[in-house]
This record gives C-alpha cells, sequence and structure tokens, in this order.
C-alpha cells in the first residue's frame, strides 16, 4: 500500500484540473468500494457489520496501486528470496514426460520437473499443451490509455454512456477508457496510436474538439471468455490469464491470477519437495476453476449491461437505483473484494474455506505476520497443550504459535494453510474437534514425522 498515496494524489490533481477547466458537476467522490459495469459503490453504504467485513485488519483499507508498482513489489521479493529471474527469453517450446519437462527457449533449453504457463491470454504453453479453451467470442473493441490531450472540457468525468457506446475519463489525468459495441478490433496486434484513439474517443463521447497529442501508453481489449476445464495437463499447468481470459470491467483480473499463484505455489513447493499428500495438486483445479467460472460470468453480465440499447439501458437504471441501497451495496463489494469467497473444505465451521481473518493477538502480533515464511499456521488461542501437541509431527511444515485473542475470545484455534486459507477452525465450548484437526493437517501437509501420543 506504500504506493498509494501518490496515486491518490494524482486523482486529486485530475478533479482540480476539472475544475479549473470549468467543468461541470465536479465533486469530490463518496469513499469508493468498486464498481459494475461502471456504476460506483458508495463505501458510505457498505454495511460494515456483515461478518464477511470482519477481521481483515489493514489489508480492509482501499487504496490505488498501480499494477507496475504491485510488480516492483513482486520482484523485489523474489529477487530478495534468491529466485532467478530470467527477463526476455522467450519460451519455443517444451517436451513434457512422465518425470519432468524439456524447456525450449531463445536462450537455450533446460530441465526442470514442472512447467507453469502464467504466459498471459495468448499463452504459448497453454496453446502447445493442447488444453481446450472453450467460451464465448469477442463482441466489443475496448481501449484504454494514458494520454496527453486537449479540448477535454466537453468529456464527462468517471464513466459515462451515450448512444455509441461508453467511455471513461480519469480519475487520473489522461486516463481514458472507450467501448465500442460494434464487433472485435480488425487487428489485435496492431500498435494502438493517437489517431485510432482520438477518432474512438470523439465517436464515442460525441466531443469533436478532444485531440490527442501524445500517447504514453495503451492496450486494446475485447470481451472473449474463455476458461480451460482443467489447469493441470501432466506436469503442466495453468495459472492466470493462461488460464482464463474475460474483460477487465471490474477490476477482476489481476486478483484472479494472483489468487491462482497463491493456491499453486505452495501446493507445487511440497509436491517438488516430496512432502506433498495425495492428490494435493489435483485440488489446485477443484479450488481455483469455480471462481475463475464466477468471474466470467461476472464479466459477461457487465458488458450486457453496458450496451448501447434502449433495454441495457432500462436494466441499468434498475441495477443503479439498487446500488443505492445498503443491502445491494454491500453484496456487491462483497463479490468484488472477495471476501465472500469459500472453498468447498469439509466443516461446518463459518471460517473454513474462508480467508483466515487477520487476528490481533495478545502479543501485539498480528495472524499475518506469522504467515511470512511460506509454512502453514496452526494459531493455539486457549493454550491447549493437547492441539500442539496434534501438530508436533509437522514443525519443518507448519509454525505453531500460542496467543490469546481479545477481540475474538470464543475462537479457540485455527489452521491456516500457507496460502492463508483456513482449513480447520473450533470455537471454545464445542463438541472436540481435533480429531478433525489432525485430518485438515494430513490432508495439507501430508503424513507427520511422528504420530501424536
Amino acid at each position: 500500500m506504500v504506493e498509494a498515496a501518490p496515486d491518490e494524489e494524482r486523482f486529486s490533481s485530475f478533479l482540480r484540473q476539472r475544475q479549473a477547466a470549468g467543468a461541470s458537476a465536479v465533486r469530490q467522490p463518496p469513499k469508493f468500494a468498486g464498481h459494475f459495469a461502471g456504476i460506483m459503490l458508495r463505501g458510505d453504504l457498505l454495511d460494515g457489520s456483515d461478518p464477511d467485513f470482519d477481521g481483515h485488519g489493514p489489508a480492509a483499507e482501499v487504496g490505488l496501486v498501480p499494477q507496475e508498482a504491485l510488480e516492483r513489489l513482486l520482484g523485489a521479493r523474489a529477487a530478495e528470496l534468491g529466485v532467478d529471474l530470467r527477463r526476455g527469453v522467450t519460451l519455443t517450446g517444451f517436451d513434457a514426460g512422465d518425470d519432468g519437462v524439456h524447456v525450449h527457449t531463445s536462450h537455450g533449453s533446460l530441465r526442470t520437473g514442472w512447467l507453469v504457463g502464467c504466459d498471459g491470454g495468448r499463452s504459448t504453453v497453454r496453446r502447445l499443451a493442447g488444453f481446450p479453451f472453450p467460451g464465448t467470442d469477442p463482441e466489443i473493441t475496448g481501449r484504454q490509455a494514458l494520454v496527453e490531450m486537449t479540448g477535454t472540457e466537453g468529456l464527462g468525468a468517471g464513466w459515462n454512456w451515450t448512444e455509441t457506446g461508453t467511455y471513461v475519463h480519469g480519475p487520473m489525468p489522461g486516463r481514458i477508457l472507450t467501448v465500442e459495441f460494434d464487433g472485435p478490433p480488425a487487428d489485435r496486434e496492431a500498435p494502438v496510436t493517437a489517431e485510432e484513439l482520438e477518432e474512438s474517443l470523439r465517436k464515442v463521447s460525441g466531443v469533436p474538439g478532444v485531440t490527442i497529442h501524445k500517447v504514453r501508453s495503451a492496450t486494446r481489449f475485447t470481451d472473449h471468455a474463455r476458461q480451460v476445464p482443467d489447469y493441470r495437463s501432466g506436469r503442466v499447468l495453468l495459472a492466470g490469464d493462461a488460464a482464463h481470459v474475460h474483460s477487465p470491467f471490474g477490476g477482476q483480473g489481476l486478483n484472479l491470477g494472483i489468487g491462482d499463484a497463491m493456491n499453486l505455489g505452495w501446493k507445487l513447493a511440497a509436491t517438488v519437495r516430496g512432502r506433498a499428500p495425495e492428490g494435493l495438486l489435483d485440488t489446485y483445479t477443484a479450488e481455483r476453476h469455480p471462481l475463475g467460472a464466477w468471474v466470467l460470468e461476472w464479466s459477461r453480465a457487465q458488458v450486457a449491461l453496458m450496451r448501447p440499447e434502449s433495454h441495457a439501458r432500462a436494466l441499468r437504471g434498475v441495477i443503479a437505483e439498487l446500488t443505492g441501497t445498503v443491502t445491494t451495496t454491500t453484496f456487491f463489494a462483497k463479490k468484488i473484494s472477495g471476501v465472500a469467497q469459500r472453498y468447498d473444505l469439509p466443516s461446518d465451521h463459518p471460517l473454513t474455506g474462508r480467508s483466515a481473518p487477520d487476528l490481533e493477538l495478545s502479543d501485539g502480533t498480528r495472524l499475518a505476520d506469522h504467515l511470512h515464511d511460506g509454512n502453514g499456521l496452526l494459531l493455539d488461542l486457549a493454550d491447549d497443550a493437547e492441539v500442539r501437541e496434534r501438530a508436533a509431527g509437522y514443525s519443518d511444515r507448519v509454525r505453531v504459535r500460542t496467543a490469546a485473542c481479545p477481540e475474538r475470545p470464543g475462537l479457540a484455534g485455527l489452521l491456516v494453510r500457507p496460502d492463508g486459507c483456513t482449513a480447520w477452525a473450533a470455537d471454545s465450548g464445542t463438541p472436540d474437534t481435533r480429531d478433525d484437526l489432525d485430518a485438515a493437517l494430513r490432508s495439507w501437509f501430508g503424513t507427520p514425522d511422528r504420530v501424536a501420543a
């Protein structure tokens, strides 16, 4: 979140520029809580008492972090861990067998145990491995860019719907987005020029005087929505856009890809080290595919709502009215943020299968402070020696921490996977669930080095 402040300042600068240019109806918006098809959600309408919003700690705050900044942070962390990052290397082919993969690149060949394709929507790994990629064909052409332009006084700020499409102006100076609903682009690979952007913005906005002088960055996108049925084929796996593609509306793609990586990373590491229980890698598709399928449907619904035709406009009016209520805003915000997501794990406890709450502990630490080493975490909140003994055989895979949690006095313990998912939870005063803890430990962390007495 360290990068949020500069972008919030650029957002404020955009509003000041709009006011100085004499634009009408420019005001500081309410607290942002996301959007659905460009219909903004007001943070002041969120129901903070909803249990799904409970326990997220500092991560509950909304900030603006550019993707480039996130990439720098992740790259720095990888370097800190000694990861060999080879940039500018192109994968040209591979031969996958039962015992490993020969990978061929523009800089030579190498042998590896596993190959994970995280190479985007036009994934070479997916194509060469022969993964099927069913879904729906594109119907729109979208363009998003950071530009230098003049003649913007007639442009509305934020999201705007017209008779010829949709456009966005802001929230940063020079940021534009246009959507035309007359089919996909003729050449997806062609560079996005200032002339193309200017023509599209004039067409969709109806502002003939807007002129683009310089393009800082630009991209072209469509709404094709596709997903591989299985994220694994032998020793080849897919993650992120290589496994699923959709329009960027709602901003779900980056979170979805990071979620794939978090889910797969620790499972693949356990497999490589020979400590994975039977079928652990198969749970990757089982857990992530349903979430990917939901995002595709969420994306399709937004495109349908944005169409420049009478039925979509009528429905958009209904949704806009509903988002003026606490119930609907809370529903949408829970979906967009992911706090309502749950993996289907065998337990009735409300925390199991969900992202673990970032509990504040009596020793001054938070739960997240104990997950930095990539191991699991057994949090003993009731000072229960038998609970700790159950995890004694997993000392190289599961960290055990005993502390009280004043904010959740009824919670007796949590087992948290390396990806932050709660694998087991127990409350004080309820039937003994230690056998369930044993089952969860074996399911996710394999055979213990020794069995508890």
